[in-house]
């Protein structure tokens, strides 16, 4: 069994920049992947990026590339959003996601997530 508790949220102006972080305890494995989705008021929930255990990174969220960068910290069982140059549309709640495979991640389909941590960017 495995928890994932997400932090770092919270109000932030545009421009500005935060870092979520998400802590995974219970159960340790000795690959997998994890990753941020998120889900803005009245959309569904969205890929945001997602890193192997051997740390390779991957988004196909356009709207982020170059402004968010997704980082492990293996000892920690710990992986970071690093926010920058935030916008108004960034608003929404973030959720951690883990899979031993990073295909059933990218899939929606993560055998554990968050509870997910509010952001919440004012223009």
């Amino acid at each position: 069994q495995v928890q994932l508790v997400e932090s770092g949220g919270g109000l932030v102006q545009a421009g500005g920049s935060l870092r979520l972080s998400c802590a995974a305890s219970g159960r340790t494995f000795s690959n997998y992947a994890m990753g941020w989705f998120r889900q803005a008021p009245g959309k569904e929930r969205e890929f945001v990026a997602a890193i192997t255990w051997n740390g390779d990174t991957t988004s196909d969220a356009g709207s982020v590339k170059g402004r968010f960068t997704i980082s492990r910290d293996n000892a920690k069982n710990t992986v970071y959003l690093q926010m920058n140059s935030l916008k108004p549309e960034d608003t929404a709640v973030y959720y951690c996601a883990r899979d031993s495979l990073f295909a059933t991640l990218k899939a929606y389909q993560a055998a554990y997530w968050g509870k997910g941590t509010l952001v919440n960017v004012s223009s």
